[in-house]
């Protein structure tokens, strides 16, 4: 535990104009961003009596080594400033309002040429827009259902679409109207573009211009005895007043309103949004996030604004440039909240430059929007209770699990950083590595890592002790030249940003037992890291293994300890198998290619990457081949003739089929990877 009067500037040195500081831990990671209005009153208020910090702060100060601030000239642009800073270092001790990925949207692919519409789940990307969330996954597609009548935009998935492009045949939808059918041709992309547009002026709120549109259009057909089209255009309105049915009038004035409601404790906040469009409730969002600090309501609200709509205004950049009406649907005109933060003068200057019109934040004191407000606080309420009942026993478990870790392995300090290496081959070859970080108990995927293995064994089997001393070598030569690169913090002088790597965990995990962990642990000892403890967990009977021991640790099977280790082994297990079977497909798809006159390496990684296998590259004709950039006829008949022979029954060289296997026996795996880096 750091004392903070050893980092504490000297008195006189703060500046009071406004502006934004960060505190660092002592690798120079980033662990707190706030701003303030007086640098020097604000600053000088967490070197105060550490009994009277609220216990977030209190850690957060303890756990710092260095504090820096920023001057900036107004208080907007320190608004900004701290948003920016917090969605780039990502503090551990500053609240996050992320989205709740629970909530199904429906997401129109506005990146692609023919875009589509469909129910999603997870984090936001960029060329998508994005209307509700929804309660459930089903009033999407009944809302859906009903509007493509009117609407009949693409709904298919990209497999689906090009399937059809080929046989020149629309699906169902195609054929019963309730599809464009872009894909062979009935519209234009450009045309099917204006379809998609109108559907989400009309999910966006624009609605009554384009009733009274159909309504003009149904009664010309119907004087020009056009009864057919007219009974089709008296359905389509029918479906968009039973859409528009389907969302609450709230209030009768057409508002456009952001409703915020906030409950919290001593630890907790729970936060509930109602967006109303119109005049009618369009979507709602929830978060329950830990209390940074004896924050006021206020306070709280300023937190929330400046990073919810600050991350939508990016996001809806991202889809629309230039097209204030993105901007619009996630900017709202009004903001009902339950309490003004000091700033609330600032924080609506911000918003109005982000809509590009004025923002008002109110308290609702009467009327419907006072009802409507309390009903979204009752929601936060019922939110937060919920979230109790749901998360105290994970959290409880997850406290538990590490303290035990502590006790059961005689660790200095609970391992809140915890790293486990695994190894994966087939008979020697293709020999890979992973390592998976989990922080807190949680698995950090961003930080995840594969290593192609570079050391041979002579007798063409993989040494799996060879390959995690390798891995222990090359991970921790990383650590230390990144701490030589800077000596006094763990910053990347290029891009100021932390080094993933620059810190050490608490606690170093093999998949093995004695001479892995052994070989581990002597590579450690020979870069002279001190600070790290080393254990292995063998499969057989999940026994920990510690270095010098002649007798491993033996965790009872109901600890949550141990079974903390097994996820974290259990992942790195996973993840490294999920690496050796891409790179094993590689390497075979590329090996039938080997040797095909016409046929370089750029070439060749064309073709894998357009047809994605050698099985969908055998079943694609010469036009098909030919079809790729760079690829003649000439090459395109050599690669099947190519294809022809490795599939011949004659050929007899095919190496055997095995199982993989990491170091011990092979146990079932799921097959998707999270995204994680590489470090060849």
């Amino acid at each position: 535990m750091a004392d903070p009067t050893t980092y504490r500037p000297a008195p006189g040195t703060i500046p009071t104009e406004p502006g934004v500081y960060k505190f660092r831990d002592a690798h120079g990671r980033v662990i707190y961003v706030g701003k303030a209005k007086n640098l020097r009153s604000r600053l000088t208020s967490y070197f105060a009596d550490l009994a009277g910090l609220h216990p977030r702060t209190r850690q957060m100060v303890t756990t710092a080594a260095a504090v820096e601030w920023t001057v900036v000239g107004t208080e907007v642009e320190a608004l900004q400033l701290e948003y920016n800073w917090i969605k780039e270092f990502d503090p551990r001790f500053n609240v996050r309002y992320r989205d709740d990925k629970s909530y199904p949207v429906l997401a129109v692919t506005l990146n692609e040429e023919y875009p589509r519409l469909f129910v999603y789940r997870g984090p936001r990307r960029r060329g998508v827009r994005y209307f509700g969330p929804y309660s459930h996954a089903w009033a999407i597609r009944e809302t859906v259902d009903l509007l493509t009548r009117v609407f009949p935009a693409r709904t298919c998935s990209t497999g689906v679409f090009k399937r059809h492009r080929q046989i020149d045949r629309p699906c169902l939808l195609g054929y019963i109207d309730k599809c464009a059918a872009p894909c062979v041709g009935r519209v234009t992309a450009e045309q099917h573009r204006e379809i998609v547009d109108d559907f989400c002026d009309f999910l966006a709120g624009r609605t009554d211009q384009m009733i009274r549109r159909l309504e003009r259009e149904m009664a010309s057909a119907a004087e020009e005895l056009d009864f057919e089209r007219a009974a089709r255009l008296r359905d389509d309105v029918g479906a968009m007043r039973r859409a528009m049915e389907k969302q609450a009038v709230v209030l009768g004035d057409g508002t456009d309103a952001d409703v915020v409601g906030m409950v919290g404790d001593e630890l907790e906040v729970s936060v509930q949004v109602f967006h109303v469009r119109g005049g009618r409730v369009r979507g709602q969002r929830g978060w329950v996030v830990e209390r940074s600090d004896d924050d006021s309501v206020g306070e709280q609200v300023s937190q929330f604004v400046t990073q919810f709509y600050g991350a939508q205004v990016d996001l809806d950049a991202s889809v629309e440039i230039g097209d204030d009406r993105a901007r619009g649907d996630s900017v709202p005109r009004e903001l009902l909240v339950p309490d003004l933060p000091d700033d609330h003068a600032e924080l609506q200057q911000w918003l109005s430059d982000l809509r590009g019109s004025r923002v008002a934040i109110r308290v609702p004191q009467r009327g419907d929007k006072k009802a409507l407000f309390d009903t979204v606080t009752r929601n936060a309420s019922e939110a937060l209770a919920q979230h109790k009942l749901r998360r105290a026993g994970d959290l409880t478990t997850r406290s538990a699990a590490l303290t035990e870790l502590q006790e059961g392995l005689g660790l200095d300090q609970a391992p809140l950083r915890i790293e486990c290496i695994d190894i994966s081959h087939v008979q020697g070859t293709d020999v890979v590595a992973s390592l998976v970080v989990f922080e807190d108990g949680l698995p950090r995927k961003s930080d995840y890592r594969h290593y192609s293995i570079r050391q041979a064994a002579g007798d063409g089997r993989s040494d799996d002790v060879a390959s995690i001393a390798e891995v222990t070598r090359r991970r921790f030569l990383r650590h230390r030249q990144d701490q030589e690169i800077t000596t006094e913090s763990a910053i990347d002088p290029d891009t100021g940003r932390t080094r993933k790597f620059a810190y050490p965990p608490n606690l170093f995990v093999v998949d093995g037992g004695a001479p892995q962990v052994h070989a581990a642990a002597s590579v450690l000892d020979e870069l002279g890291v001190t600070d790290v403890s080393v254990v292995g967990l063998a499969k057989r009977l999940e026994e920990v293994w510690i270095p010098g021991d002649d007798e491993p640790v033996i965790l009872p099977r109901t600890s949550e300890a141990l079974f903390l280790l097994q996820r974290v082994r259990d992942e790195a297990h996973r993840f490294a198998i999920t690496f050796h079977r891409s790179k094993r497909s590689k390497r075979m798809t590329e090996s039938v290619l080997d040797g095909v006159p016409g046929l370089g390496r750029t070439r060749r990684t064309a073709l894998v990457t357009h047809f994605g296998s050698v099985a969908r590259l055998r079943e694609a004709t010469l036009d098909d081949i030919s079809g790729v950039p760079g690829i003649g006829m000439a090459t395109a008949r050599a690669v099947a003739a190519a294809l022809a022979d490795d599939a011949s029954p004659e050929r007899s060289d095919a190496a055997p089929t095995e199982p993989e296997r990491t170091d011990a026996q092979q146990i079932p795996v799921p097959t998707q990877a999270p995204s994680g880096g590489e470090d060849r």
